[in-house]
């Protein structure tokens, strides 16, 4: 049965897509059986992972309004050996719809339950925002994953997010967990990034993961040749940071299924 873990933050560019994406990959490639589920309206994981967001018969969208069966819509990742369920604008509709809807916050839980058998992970890349969408993804997630620049209005947000977080669990998904805080686009030649890094161990221990993910030109070159770093250049700081976070990920699963 599948771990399903959000990736979410309510900033925009903090590397939420580039985690999901290079993230399963790297999963993938050790030899996991992984689906990634763009909810942002962006579509950028979609186009990340080599598909063509504005050729979609069906999306996401349609899984979540008009009751399509998640597994028609899943496409195989162009390079990466991971399924995505793809998303696009349409998704905007999606945000709106879903406002007058009953059981609104349920719609992606139910629409992924028949799936999770066939998978050891799913990822879900969140929207920049905190709304409907969000909200399913959190209702749907057993774990909530956090990739955070280290810099001071990154703390804030954090703060909000955590908040959302609660709430979810109190209202729709009392099992909901953090599962970690992850340093992304870092810099140790900054001592901002370097203090506020240390605030975070300082504050949340253990969340916080080891690998830390650097600022690196093939991570930001890999999503326009709609495929992973690790398969645009495996041997680049990226690309083997995600590879290092995939190994964490996989030691803290195996060590809650012993405990």
């Amino acid at each position: 049965m599948a771990r399903t873990i959000a990736i979410a933050n309510q900033k925009g560019g903090v590397g939420k897509t580039t985690t999901c994406v290079n993230l399963a990959a790297s999963l993938s490639a050790t030899q996991r059986r992984v689906l990634v589920v763009d909810v942002d309206t962006q579509g950028n994981a979609t186009m990340g992972c080599g598909i063509d967001k504005d050729a979609l018969e069906e999306s996401v969208c349609d899984v979540l309004l008009e009751g399509v069966e998640a597994g028609a819509v899943i496409q195989p990742a162009s390079e990466g050996g991971f399924d995505l369920l793809p998303g696009n604008q349409t998704l905007t509709l999606a945000e709106v719809e879903l406002l007058t809807q009953p059981k609104r916050e349920y719609r992606l839980q139910q629409a992924l339950q028949p799936l999770l058998i066939n998978y050891d992970y799913v990822l879900i890349d969140c929207p920049p925002a905190i709304n409907m969408l969000t909200v399913n993804a959190l209702t749907a997630a057993d774990r909530v994953l956090i990739p955070m620049q280290c810099e001071y209005y990154a703390l804030e947000g954090l703060t909000a997010l955590l908040e959302t977080v609660d709430q979810v669990r109190r209202s729709s998904n009392p099992g909901l967990q953090l599962h970690g805080i992850l340093r992304t686009m870092f810099d140790p030649r900054n001592n901002l990034a370097n203090e506020v890094s240390g605030q975070l161990v300082q504050h949340f221990g253990e969340l916080v993961f080891q690998t830390v993910i650097p600022r690196n030109v093939r991570l930001a070159e890999a999503p326009s040749f709609g495929k992973p770093a690790m398969y645009h250049d495996k041997y680049s700081r990226g690309a083997l940071a995600y590879l290092a976070l995939a190994g964490e990920i996989n030691r803290r699963e195996a060590s809650t299924a012993v405990s």
